[in-house]
């Protein structure tokens, strides 16, 4: 009796060995790449951990802080995340393998999944720094976003088109938003320049302690510019604290992108999900609102991953 007691317990505990290791190979690791906590990609990666953990069978999802587009794109492509979120001229300059925009290498297993919202170049100063125009920002302390992140080539981009150089500027800083702004409360800093959705945190909280002034970006510059991922378009009025007109600017798409490691199946998971659960991603910040379906193909800079494909099929964006 002993004995086939002992056989029974060795059979159960060899079960549950095989089945716990089931369980862990349906495990499904989902890291989604971000940036800043201070910026919008950051927040959108939380809700989308959150829509992937409930509806995905087995996804252990979480949002991964980063330095944001060119990070995030060489940590796709060394296969250390399933998703991340990075500007349209960093994912083609990825893709093409710019040594300048930080990608030595073009970055072959980059796939895309889905477009998103648009950054827009928000570009504040103190108010008492009399910076009212790019030509202003000369000799005056200035933030650029973190070394080679995506704002920070965008502040390079629009500097440049502008005729300026880091070399004409008083100070530059490379730092993520939340720090610019202290800085600025602190008059470090005169200003920052911030690539990112409308209504971003950081700047909500510095025009709440002191007195800004949104700076221009004019189409003739966005023109000089060079690149169709720079469109002409507006900050409206109040988006901030005593931002009382509407302020010309450039936007610049955001795109979620995988890589060819990732499955078919989890791809298609990843772009159905999404969808099928998008009202978590507008609560979680105002500037994903403008995130539609129907404009999900539209610019990719890179191709779209197979499983991504499919679902976009079955809802008739690919025919």
């Amino acid at each position: 009796m002993k004995i086939t007691r002992r056989v029974v317990l060795a059979l159960s505990l060899g079960a549950a060995v095989v089945s716990g290791a089931a369980v862990a190979q349906q495990a499904q690791f989902i890291n989604i790449l971000t940036g800043g906590q201070s910026g919008v990609y950051y927040p959108l990666g939380v809700a989308l951990s959150q829509i992937y953990a409930k509806a995905i069978p087995g996804a252990k999802a979480t949002a991964q802080v980063t330095k944001a587009s060119a990070e995030n794109l060489n940590l796709l492509q060394a296969g250390r995340g399933e998703l991340a979120l990075a500007l349209a001229d960093s994912v083609s300059n990825a893709w093409k393998g710019d040594a300048e925009a930080g990608f030595p290498k073009k970055l072959d297993k980059l796939r895309g999944l889905s477009a998103t919202y648009s950054n827009y170049i928000q570009i504040v100063a103190n108010a008492d720094s009399g910076i009212k125009t790019l030509a202003d920002l000369k000799g005056k302390r200035l933030s650029v976003g973190a070394a080679k992140s995506g704002t920070e080539l965008n502040a390079r981009a629009v500097l440049k088109a502008a005729g300026l150089a880091y070399s004409d500027l008083g100070k530059v800083e490379y730092l993520p938003f939340g720090e610019s702004v202290e800085l600025i409360k602190n008059r470090q800093l005169d200003a920052t320049l911030q690539s990112a959705g409308l209504g971003v945190a950081s700047i909500r909280d510095l025009a709440t302690s002191v007195k800004i002034v949104v700076v221009p970006v004019p189409a003739d510059v966005i023109a000089k510019i060079g690149d169709d991922a720079y469109q002409s378009a507006v900050i409206p009025a109040n988006t901030y604290a005593g931002q009382t007109a509407d302020v010309a600017t450039a936007a610049i798409p955001n795109f979620l992108v995988t890589h060819s490691g990732v499955s078919d199946e989890l791809a298609y998971q990843m772009a159905k999900q999404m969808y099928e659960h998008i009202d978590t991603l507008y609560a979680a910040h105002n500037a994903a609102k403008v995130i539609k379906r129907e404009n999900a193909i539209k610019g990719m800079p890179v191709p779209i991953h197979p499983g991504a494909a499919r679902y976009y099929k079955e809802v008739g964006l690919i025919k």
